[in-house]
């Protein structure tokens, strides 16, 4: 039994092949998927096959490896630290295999892994580490392990404490739109970092709930403001965490840079000597529509989209909005909080030339479970939404689009 068990036994190491020969026989699906991590380890490359795909192929016209367009032949491993087999002979591949054990070069073979001497194992990488997972001959389990331990490294779910110094300052997060699961994996791996969270309504509040206990979680609209503008407020909060030593993470729903007021908070926090990493979020402009099953764009209908703020109300000398020109274009218009503004909104486009038909949608609490979408025509929009009580959160769509289908 030990000696069964010894005979299929792997001796995980990991290789550091820069600036050293590499001999791959065969450019097939095989060479194509494990041909990137060697070029990206530094390896230099030989090939040697007849064929290649076009990926493999393309590798080669850029110079990242030197192709020999031939059949394998002895003589061909000379020289090299380690070899990848994966032709479609199988005299070929053993005649390789044999050179490589007499040449003692590790080989792994694409055909038959009992004969090889090294094993391919399932590698990812997250923030500077590398998993490597070997399960024998079952390589769909080791690619399930992999994905799991990086996943957890990459979100925080995976204790896995380190020592170095962690970098001070204050991390500018987009949380996507509601849905806890759209938040990028950057921005996951920064909240279960944090020191500190300062958070907006709109941001994914599922996600603050799982943050440990020792996180201090700040509603940014409750911040005490007094003589200060509440942004002015949010501004100071985020240096004086910072400066406390902290690892902040401001979270904004949607992206930090549309409608999201991000670059005040960048231009300040630069002003103060903070450092501050930008990490962009899906934005609802796009995101909700296309969970509501709306298309902002879609060949034939609309080439084009238009996102505005709609919060100020379009006579307001305030807005910064063209809506006359808005009235003109014939793709899909994107309203952000514009719900308490859709009558006056849908008014002002009518009374420039925009057709009353034109389609319209009204996407509430989107990428949520609470998610709803209400239908209309720019003429009824704004009674539409008063009839239905849609209330804010919510992206109104104007155009051809919200009358496309799964079906056309």
């Amino acid at each position: 039994m030990a000696e069964h068990a010894a005979e299929h036994a792997a001796y995980p190491v990991g290789l550091r092949l820069s600036g050293r020969r590499v001999v791959v026989l065969g450019a097939g699906q095989v060479a194509q998927r494990r041909l990137p991590a060697l070029l990206a380890a530094g390896a230099d490359v030989l090939l040697v096959s007849p064929s290649a795909t076009p990926s493999v192929e393309a590798m080669a016209d850029t110079g990242e490896l030197r192709w020999e367009r031939r059949r394998y032949r002895p003589g061909d491993l000379a020289g090299a630290w380690y070899a990848l087999i994966s032709t479609d002979d199988a005299e070929a591949n053993a005649a390789a295999s044999q050179e490589a054990e007499e040449r003692r070069v590790w080989a792994v073979r694409s055909d038959d892994a009992e004969a090889a001497t090294a094993w391919t194992p399932a590698t990812g990488h997250s923030e500077g580490v590398t998993v490597a997972v070997l399960t024998g001959r079952d390589p769909r389990r080791s690619a399930a392990v992999r994905d799991a331990v990086v996943e957890g490294l990459r979100d925080g779910s995976l204790a896995a404490p380190h020592h170095r110094a962690r970098t001070k300052g204050v991390a500018l997060v987009g949380g996507g739109p509601g849905d806890p699961d759209l938040i990028t994996v950057r921005g996951r791996r920064l909240l279960a970092e944090a020191d500190v969270v300062i958070a907006d309504r709109l941001g994914p509040r599922d996600l603050l709930a799982e943050l440990p206990p020792h996180v201090e979680i700040i509603d940014a609209a409750k911040i005490p403001y007094g003589r200060f503008m509440a942004q002015e407020a949010i501004n100071q909060a985020l240096i004086d965490h910072a400066r406390a030593g902290k690892a902040v993470v401001r979270l904004k729903g949607g992206d930090p840079f549309v409608f999201g007021r991000g670059m005040e908070e960048v231009q300040a926090l630069t002003e103060a000597g903070i450092p501050c990493t930008v990490v962009p979020g899906i934005s609802s402009t796009i995101s909700v529509p296309g969970a509501a099953g709306i298309p902002v764009t879609h060949r034939g209908v609309a080439h084009e989209f238009t996102v505005v703020s709609g919060h100020i109300a379009p006579d307001d000398e305030r807005s910064l909005v063209d809506w006359a020109a808005l009235a003109r274009l014939r793709g899909t218009l994107v309203v952000l909080m514009g719900v308490g503004n859709s009558a006056a909104i849908a008014a002002t486009l009518m009374a420039h030339g925009r057709s009353g038909d034109t389609p319209a949608a009204v996407v509430q609490e989107g990428t949520t479970a609470a998610q709803r979408r209400v239908d209309a025509t720019l003429a009824t929009l704004g009674e539409t939404v008063r009839a239905e009580g849609v209330r804010p959160p919510a992206v109104l769509v104007i155009g051809d689009v919200v009358a496309v289908t799964p079906g056309k």
